[in-house]
């Protein structure tokens, strides 16, 4: 996928989302969405450093009601995200999609690990810039966050993902690191 096409489809991705949240409440009402994240992120690795901001956005569906889930049935039942990455500068652009893991400390923080897969539209192999080598399009996501909720529907989240192909495209693995902050509705 060329970067140009990625970049459109992760655009569109982003605009789609943002109309969905437009129409939170009655979408909310046909248990559609569970949650919706929009923020920024910033590559945080220093041996692949990438320039500028991404705005980055994640959508949540709960279809094995992962929130009333305790115990052990809270693992087996995950909610379903689905994001992507836009980079300001021209770097690498990512969509991707998986399964998130929620644990609530108390009413006000709670901590999530997720795991899933990516496509990006970065360079495969080393080209003299500063950009990763990726390896290959494909690659597997995995985030952990923190957060804090303001209200019975806002929160605050902070964030850290990466994404790389475990060695299974040759040699070039570069992976994507990333870190920020994004701004959660639940519906």
């Amino acid at each position: 996928m060329s970067q140009r096409a990625c970049s459109k489809l992760a655009a569109s991705l982003f605009a789609s989302a943002c109309l969905l949240i437009a129409a939170g409440p009655s979408l909310a009402q046909d248990n559609i969405f569970d949650e919706a994240r929009f923020g920024s992120v910033l590559g945080v690795d220093q041996a692949n450093p990438e320039r500028g901001v991404l705005i980055t956005g994640m959508l949540f569906f709960d279809p094995w009601d992962h929130d009333n889930a305790t115990g052990w049935s809270k693992f087996t039942r995950p909610r379903i995200h689905i994001g992507g990455d836009v980079s300001t500068a021209g770097e690498t652009n990512q969509i991707y999609a998986g399964f998130s893991w929620t644990a609530h400390l108390n009413d006000t923080f709670f901590l999530e690990a997720g795991f899933g897969g990516s496509v990006n539209d970065g360079n495969l192999h080393p080209d003299g810039s500063n950009s990763p080598a990726l390896g290959c399009h494909t690659l597997f996501h995995e985030y952990l966050a923190a957060g804090i909720n303001l209200d019975k529907n806002w929160r605050l989240v902070g964030t850290a993902e990466h994404s790389s192909h475990a060695g299974l495209c040759g040699s070039d693995n570069s992976g994507l690191t990333r870190a920020g902050l994004m701004v959660g509705y639940k519906f």
